[in-house]
């Protein structure tokens, strides 16, 4: 129903026995407890800590059990209270409801009733703020595409990812624009153990140096002019779950400290307020900047830098993936015929061709615009080469890639190769092995396609 972790329960009673063994079947529970002989101990302890839930008797010396409410819901708004009463004092017990209780029990007390109605009064909490979030943050609705190709780049990806998933390390995704950077956060947090949680995205060349503090840990009503109630910060509302900071490089030097002291301590302390939160999160960091270059301008702090950077993925861009482009192509179609009620049968071996050959400076990004609008003009047709043609947006050929879709292909193959000879230095059992051929295809294809007989070309710049 509800994690207990990172819950803290304060208990108020001035029964030692109940007390105690109240808190010793909470602790046991996983709960973190802070129990309280009277009320006054207890308003202490709620102006000095951040509390998940309140079990108060209306019956203690100092301060009584509706005051301590009263000045539970200024302090501490969101914490679940549970009034304690004794058999005959309902009514009492329902005015407390009225001040702001969720709920309240007769001595004497069942432990399994009350811990039951705590949980089920945490997990509703829970998921109304999942559910305010997803409302009011969250504009990307549709799940996440994954990862689409099998080119021995993004098999590298693929094995990060599967690796990752199940983790709550942070990863820094670095990549041109237009690479699928967010599609890959997504894919991550999707794929493992925060699939059921927040997944919350945050532009931060987007935060205003003003705001970024009440905009990434929230603020407390009346914490500055505007603040009329109080307000979750993107930390807090991605707890459990996975926290998206898209291009970070952008993020003015004098922010990062205030981030960087957060993703140190695992905790946040809204504006306005003393009292620190711990939060459950991995946070995954996109840039198409240098870091490292930043670093040494110090326009990017180091530290930062390593916090944020314990997994690294680099999303190739398409010129360097190209062998991808039929599976992108058709991945596209789908989701289009879909979203557009469309009826289009695909694209045709020469359009498909043309498309490989093209000079794709917005990487996937773009290529998927040209989809959708060749889909849209389509009339439920396949799309040919000429409906390319005459389309205005579409980026120009790369001269390397001329010819029909089998010499293109053969093309790709070739400039794969040889590049993983490079990288191997040109050893070819680990070749084979990095491009999940047998050794004996491998030297059939080198034979094949000509390698080692012509000077070889690097990628082009797209």
């Amino acid at each position: 129903m509800i994690e207990p972790q990172n819950k803290t329960i304060v208990i108020a009673d001035d029964e030692d026995t109940l007390r105690t063994n109240l808190a010793e079947v909470l602790r046991d529970e996983g709960f973190t407890v802070i129990d309280c002989a009277d009320g006054t101990a207890a308003l202490r302890t709620l102006k000095s800590c951040t509390i998940d839930a309140l079990i108060t008797d209306l019956r203690m010396p100092g301060i009584c059990g509706m005051d301590l409410i009263r000045h539970a819901t200024n302090v501490s708004p969101e914490a679940n209270i549970i009034v304690i009463t004794a058999f005959g004092e309902v009514e009492t017990a329902v005015n407390a409801m009225k001040m702001g209780a969720r709920d309240y029990l007769c001595k004497p007390i069942i432990f399994d009733e009350l811990i039951f109605k705590l949980k089920r009064s945490l997990a509703q909490d829970s998921l109304a703020k999942e559910n305010k979030v997803l409302r009011d943050q969250i504009h990307k609705t549709h799940a996440p595409e994954g990862i689409v190709g099998k080119s021995a780049r993004m098999q590298e990806v693929t094995k990060i990812v599967e690796r990752v998933s199940h983790t709550r390390s942070n990863v820094l995704i670095s990549g041109e624009s237009g690479t699928g950077k967010e599609v890959m956060a997504r894919t991550i947090h999707q794929s493992g153990i925060t699939r059921n949680r927040p997944f919350i995205p945050v532009n931060c060349g987007g935060l205003a140096d003003s705001l970024i503090e009440s905009e990434l840990f929230g603020y407390r009503k009346g914490a500055f002019t505007g603040a009329d109630a109080d307000r979750v910060g993107f930390f807090e509302a991605a707890d459990g779950g996975t926290l998206f900071l898209d291009e970070i490089g952008n993020l003015p030097p004098q922010c990062q400290s205030v981030l960087l002291r957060a993703v140190q301590q695992r905790a946040i302390t809204r504006v306005g307020d003393n009292r620190s939160k711990p939060v459950n999160i991995r946070i995954i960091a996109a840039t198409n900047r240098n870091l490292v270059a930043q670093i040494e301008t110090n326009g990017f702090r180091e530290d930062l830098y390593y916090r944020l950077n314990v997994i690294r993925i680099h999303m190739p861009p398409l010129r360097e993936r190209r062998e991808d482009i039929p599976a992108l192509i058709a991945h596209f179609v789908q989701k289009y015929n879909d979203e557009l009620n469309c009826q289009c049968a695909g694209f045709d071996e020469d359009a498909t061709a043309m498309m490989c050959q093209c000079r794709w400076r917005g990487n996937v990004r773009e290529l998927e615009n040209v989809v959708e609008r060749a889909l849209i003009f389509s009339n439920g047709r396949m799309v040919k080469r000429d409906d390319l043609r005459t389309n205005a947006e579409m980026p120009p050929l790369d001269p390397a890639y001329a010819g029909d879709l089998r010499s293109a292909t053969r093309e790709f193959e070739r400039r794969h190769i040889t590049m993983a000879l490079a990288k191997a230095r040109n050893n070819k059992v680990l070749t084979a092995e990095a491009l999940g051929i047998g050794l004996s295809s491998l030297y059939r294809k080198i034979e094949e396609l000509g390698i080692g007989s012509r000077p070889t070309q690097t990628v082009g710049d797209a």
